[in-house]
C-alpha cells in the first residue's frame, strides 16, 4: 500500500462539508517486444526519480507496481499527481528495458512471475497457497475522507447498493493467458479467489465492524486487517472510506471520473445519514449476482438493478447514478467534469471495449499491449 498522507485539518466533511478524496493505481510490467509479465519492479523502482519515490511502492508480484495520489479536495490535483506519476513511471519502466500498462491482467499468456520477497507476502504464500493465478491482478482503490468510523460504516450500508454499476465502468481485463475470456473483467473473477473478497456486508455499527475483522483473523480466512478485501472498507491507517472495486483505469480521465464518482456517492450517502434515509434494501446473494454481472458485461451489457432485481443496460444505471449524486457533484465543482468525461467514456467505450476493439481490428494482442501502454502514457485510445 502507498503511504497517503492523512487529510489536513480543515479539510474533512464535518469541517467543510466537502470531502478529500485520493487514489492509488497498480501496473503490469511487461516485455515491450511480447507484452508477456516481467518480474522487473526492482529495476524500476531503481530508476524511479527520487523526489517520486515515496509515492511510489511493490505490489504483490515482482511484475507489478503502485502509485498514490495524494488526498486532495480538487479533482485537478488528482489529475495532476496521476498524470506525473504514471509518466514517470512509464518513463522508468523504459529506462529498465520494460513497458507500463494499466489493464487489470496480463493479456498475453507467459510464465507467473515470483511475489515480492517480503514476510508478510510469504506468509500469505503459506497460508493460502495457489491462489496466485497469473501475472498479476492490477487495480484502483478511491479513498474518501469521512468525519469518524462510525460514520463510516453508516456510509459503507449506504454505497453498497451502487458499486456494481462502479465495477463495470471499471471493466479493463477482458484477455488473459493469450485468449477472449468472455468477461470484460477478467481480473475481477480472479481476484475472487482470496477468501475475504465479496461485498461489503450490512453493518449493524463500527464495533460489528471490528468484530468481523477479528472473527475473520481467528478463523484464517486473513492473515491481519490489510487482507479485509471487501469491495468498500474502512481504512486501517487513514480517516477514509476505502473503496476498491475496479481494475485498474487505462487512462487518467478515467480514474479522474472513478474518483469523482466514488467522492460524490460518499457525500450523497453521508446527505442521506444526516436526513435520516435508510440505505436501500439489498439481498446480498443478489448483490453478489450483480457485481459477477458486472465482470462479465461490463459497461456495454446489462446490470443488475438492485432497486428492483432485473437487468438493465449498464449506461441507464449509470446515468441512474450520476443523476442521483449530482448535488453532491454540484458541491464539490465535480459536475460539469463529470459530464464531459462521460461523454468520452461514451465515445471510447470501458478499457475492455477499448481493448476488444483493437483485437477486432488488427488480431494481435501485441498491438492491444501497445494501445493499452499508449493510454497508460497520457495519449487517446485508438
Amino acid at each position: 500500500m502507498v503511504t497517503q498522507a492523512a487529510p489536513a485539518p480543515g479539510s474533512s466533511a464535518e469541517a467543510t462539508d466537502l470531502l478529500t478524496v485520493g487514489v492509488e493505481e497498480e501496473f503490469l510490467l511487461v516485455d515491450p517486444d511480447t507484452g508477456v509479465a516481467v518480474p522487473a519492479v526492482e529495476a524500476v523502482m531503481e530508476q524511479v526519480p527520487a523526489e517520486l519515490r515515496g509515492q511510489v511502492e511493490r505490489e504483490f508480484q515482482t511484475s507489478q507496481i503502485e502509485i498514490g495520489s495524494p488526498p486532495g479536495l480538487e479533482l485537478s490535483s488528482i489529475r495532476h499527481s496521476l498524470g506525473l506519476l504514471r509518466a514517470s513511471l512509464a518513463d522508468a519502466a523504459e529506462r529498465a528495458g520494460t513497458r507500463l500498462l494499466a489493464i487489470g491482467t496480463g493479456p498475453v499468456d507467459g510464465p507467473v512471475p515470483a511475489v515480492v520477497d517480503k514476510p508478510r507476502f510469504d506468509r500469505m504464500l503459506a497460508r493460502f497457497r495457489l491462489l496466485v493465478p497469473g501475472p498479476g491482478n492490477n487495480g484502483m482503490h478511491v479513498h474518501v475522507g469521512i468525519p469518524d468510523p462510525d460514520a463510516g460504516v453508516q456510509v459503507l450500508n449506504h454505497v453498497r447498493p451502487w458499486l456494481p454499476i462502479l465495477h463495470a465502468v471499471t471493466a479493463n481485463s477482458p484477455f488473459s493467458r493469450g485468449a477472449d475470456t468472455g468477461y470484460a473483467s477478467w481480473r475481477s473473477i480472479e481476484w475472487e479467489r482470496w477468501p475475504s473478497v465479496a461485498p461489503t456486508p450490512y453493518l449493524v455499527n463500527h464495533e460489528h465492524y471490528q468484530r468481523l475483522i477479528r472473527q475473520l483473523i481467528s478463523s484464517g480466512v486473513m492473515l491481519d486487517e490489510g487482507m479485509l478485501y471487501w469491495y468498500a472498507r474502512l481504512s486501517a491507517k487513514y480517516p477514509t472510506v476505502e473503496l476498491r472495486i475496479g481494475d485498474v483505469c487505462p487512462t487518467v480521465d478515467d480514474a479522474v471520473l472513478v474518483a469523482a464518482l466514488v467522492r460524490g456517492l460518499v457525500a450523497t450517502a453521508l446527505d442521506d445519514i444526516a436526513a435520516g434515509r435508510p440505505p436501500l434494501p439489498t439481498d446480498h446473494h443478489l448483490l453478489v449476482g450483480a457485481h459477477w454481472r458486472a465482470a462479465h458485461d461490463g459497461l456495454e451489457g446489462e446490470a443488475v438493478d438492485l432497486s428492483s432485481g432485473e437487468l438493465r443496460p449498464a449506461w441507464d444505471l449509470l446515468h441512474q447514478l450520476v443523476g442521483r449524486l449530482g448535488p453532491a457533484l454540484e458541491r464539490h465543482g465535480d459536475l460539469a467534469e463529470v459530464t464531459s468525461l462521460l461523454e468520452g467514456l461514451r465515445r471510447h467505450g470501458s478499457g475492455a471495449q477499448r481493448q476488444r476493439s483493437v483485437y477486432a481490428r488488427t488480431g494481435r494482442l501485441e498491438d492491444v499491449v501497445t494501445d493499452v501502454a499508449r493510454q497508460t502514457r497520457g495519449e487517446d485510445p485508438a
